[in-house]
């Protein structure tokens, strides 16, 4: 958790990956702690083709026309049509979309950090701790960096975000291939990014840090031995953890995917060492 690398400001970045491939449309209504379902279980439980789940109603699933060199001038006035917000469209001004979208989405997927692919965006403010009896721990007001992407969230259209997918997908298919996938599909790359997110535990309490040089590490094992994708997104606080969940929850959901390959939400309080 190194924050001079500002590893920290990266990890949202997917969520808003996510969030321009698919949609959600209600706020988190928080529940206590639910159990994990077990690796087992979700192996086994079917997902559906895109041809299944996205050829419904009048969604257009013909693919974008663009060469993936040249797609930007393409694909960024449909991105476009998804928010108003500022602060997204600034985002869109970003070169090579589609092959940055989907190496992050790649990324989050394994675990890993995606900081190489997402060069645009940066939060206000510094990492701040708190220092109280001999003990450091994470300051809650650091959160508030990140509430920006929650906004951004609840700006997006749930119709033109339902449109873009099926339209974008095979552009997405064709940079994933690139990365060294010639037969592996992207679909199931980004139920395995939704999963790596939602498996991030809310923290409840204090999160209490050891300084290491110029880093800090999470005293808690639990929380430390989260890949650096999940260590990323604790860094939001837990009501925008919270939200963002919910959120991909729902979109999960509207993609066709079934309810039994979603991880239920992982809470973490003082004294549980079991999520």
């Amino acid at each position: 958790m190194d924050e001079s690398k500002k590893v920290l400001r990266t990890g949202i970045l997917i969520l808003v990956v996510l969030a321009i491939v698919f949609v959600v449309y209600y706020f988190f209504i928080y529940k206590k702690a639910k159990e994990q379902i077990p690796a087992d279980e979700l192996a086994k439980s079917r997902t559906l083709s895109p041809q299944e789940t996205l050829s419904k109603g009048e969604i257009d699933v013909s693919g974008v026309a663009a060469d993936l060199d040249k797609s930007d001038d393409v694909v960024r006035p449909l991105v476009s049509k998804l928010s108003s917000h500022p602060t997204f469209v600034l985002w869109l001004g970003s070169k090579d979309l589609i092959r940055k979208f989907t190496a992050a989405i790649d990324n989050i997927a394994n675990g890993q950090s995606p900081r190489p692919q997402i060069d645009f965006f940066n939060t206000q403010g510094k990492f701040k701790v708190i220092a109280k009896r001999g003990q450091t721990y994470l300051d809650p007001a650091s959160y508030e960096r990140y509430n920006i992407i929650a906004d951004i969230f609840n700006s997006l259209s749930v119709t033109e975000c339902a449109k873009l997918y099926p339209q974008l997908r095979p552009l997405f298919q064709q940079a994933y291939r690139e990365l060294g996938y010639p037969k592996e599909d992207f679909h199931q790359i980004l139920l395995r990014a939704i999963v790596e997110v939602l498996r991030t535990p809310v923290v409840e309490d204090k999160i209490l840090l050891e300084k290491k040089v110029t880093t800090y590490i999470i005293t808690e094992p639990g929380l430390e031995a989260l890949s650096p994708a999940q260590k990323h997104i604790l860094r939001m606080g837990p009501e925008n953890i919270q939200l963002i969940q919910a959120r991909l929850r729902e979109l999960a959901l509207a993609l066709g995917f079934a309810e039994s390959q979603l991880p239920k939400q992982r809470v973490y309080s003082p004294g549980m060492r079991q999520f």
